[in-house]
């Protein structure tokens, strides 16, 4: 169903948008976490199949960054065009968005597979461990296209209000692919390989699912005259792509430089940060969904130039936000060893030490992190997208500056790379609030409060 979110109730109408996108993040959560315990409980490999997923995780958050780039890139766009009832230029749009991404995997897919060897290296990746995550990475590499063309999609149902159907998909998808890891690892003990055939398999069916529903329901819109590729409109998704692009690429390169110093402390305390980062990334990505779908919400109220919709969206946004943070807060300060050892049967007491620390300094900050996220999925929504940018670049020059200094000179250890994320996180918050509140992104709006 497309839904308009110019109109009702701003907290009952935005509320109801984000809750089937949180549903489908903690889904999506839940099976990249199945995917590392499976390893984890059945490869036989224990520590090290976690450690293997761990190392690679950042690499492939890398090429992700692309794919989330252009579904932000063209899930705002198309956000103000169906908001404005321009659906005629919404519909070049869109088939710009796939030709563009069609081109833009085949690109990365001929690029990646060379340097995935290189990366891992420069990464002082374990000897014990290279294998499994150069395999792992490779096949991750041949689902591009997948993952590129399904991202493409679910924002395009975002942007006009429909939240649902990408959650149906992302159920089937994630259950399949538990099932496959069942399958590939449990039964054919393919190890850590066998994970990443089973997400190679799921996110193929995901994507023709998605194609041929989006297809369907183009049918509305038969009537309305479009181009099949505009340059113009090309230039306008690559004004909010792009920086998007630049924000998850830098924020993953600055991953690779904290994941580079957590390998030399060796495959235990890798394998203890995997363990805590995986539920970690469970938190911050319900964040990162809310502030997408914030973001979604600003850009139809932005097209037809409402300012105090907007303010509303930010409002409850943050509240929400905050009852979300709540429980994550709850469970990984109490409970942080539990996390840890869901994904091993035997864990060393070094692993279990480092994730414990890792959620016990970097919980607490949720209700931090969280509000700034929500200010970026403003920002974002008006194209101020430098703004956000900015609030971003901070938090990432920080926790890996941060990082290495603690880690070194202070001689804390992994304990100083786990004390970087409160840093900054918490500096780029007040940045990205004080952005918001300057009102700069509401200066070409109509409507008043």
């Amino acid at each position: 169903m497309n839904r308009d979110l110019t109109v009702g109730n701003s907290r009952k109408v935005l509320w109801c948008f984000v809750l089937p996108m949180l549903i489908s993040v903690a889904f999506q959560q839940m099976y990249n976490i199945a995917d590392t315990v499976i390893v984890g409980q059945m490869s036989g490999n224990g520590e090290d199949g976690v450690a293997a997923i761990g190392t690679s995780y950042p690499v492939t958050m890398i090429f992700m960054a692309v794919a989330i780039g252009v579904n932000a890139g063209c899930s705002v766009i198309i956000s103000q065009l169906f908001g404005a009832k321009k659906y005629g230029d919404m519909k070049t749009a869109i088939y710009t968005s796939f030709i563009s991404v069609l081109v833009l995997s085949a690109i990365f897919l001929a690029v990646g597979l060379p340097i995935t060897k290189p990366i891992l290296k420069l990464l002082d990746t374990p000897p014990e461990i290279f294998s499994d995550s150069l395999s792992y990475l490779n096949i991750f590499i041949l689902a591009f296209p997948f993952l590129f063309i399904y991202n493409v999609a679910t924002g395009i149902f975002t942007a006009i209000g429909d939240s649902r159907t990408p959650l149906y998909f992302l159920i089937g998808s994630s259950l399949g692919n538990i099932a496959l890891d069942l399958l590939f690892v449990g039964v054919f003990h393919w190890g850590v390989s066998g994970a990443a055939w089973a997400t190679f398999v799921a996110q193929g069916i995901a994507m023709a699912g998605t194609i041929i529903v989006l297809l369907f329901r183009f049918r509305i819109w038969r009537e309305y005259k479009c181009r099949k590729f505009s340059v113009a409109m090309l230039k306008k998704i690559s004004i909010i792509a792009i920086p998007s692009i630049l924000q998850q690429s830098f924020v993953s390169v600055g991953n690779l430089f904290i994941q580079s110093l957590v390998n030399r402390n060796g495959t235990a305390v890798v394998a203890g940060y995997t363990a805590a980062s995986k539920v970690n990334i469970f938190a911050v990505n319900c964040f990162v969904t809310l502030s997408n779908g914030v973001s979604n919400f600003t850009a139809q109220n932005y097209g037809i130039g409402d300012k105090s919709r907007i303010k509303q969206g930010f409002k409850w946004g943050c509240i929400l936000s905050l009852i979300i943070a709540l429980p994550f807060f709850l469970i990984f300060f109490i409970f942080p060893s539990f996390a840890v050892k869901l994904f091993m049967t035997e864990v060393s007491e070094e692993a279990l030490t480092a994730g414990r620390h890792f959620l016990m300094f970097v919980s607490p900050f949720y209700f931090i992190i969280c509000l700034k996220l929500i200010s970026d999925g403003v920002l974002r929504g008006t194209v101020k997208v430098w703004c956000f940018l900015i609030s971003t670049f901070s938090d990432l020059l920080l926790r890996v500056g941060f990082a290495y200094i603690l880690e070194g000179p202070a001689g804390l250890q992994s304990d100083g790379i786990w004390l970087s994320w409160p840093v900054g996180w918490t500096l780029s918050t007040v940045l990205s609030l004080i952005l918001y509140f300057s009102g700069i992104w509401s200066r070409k709006l109509n409507k008043t409060d």
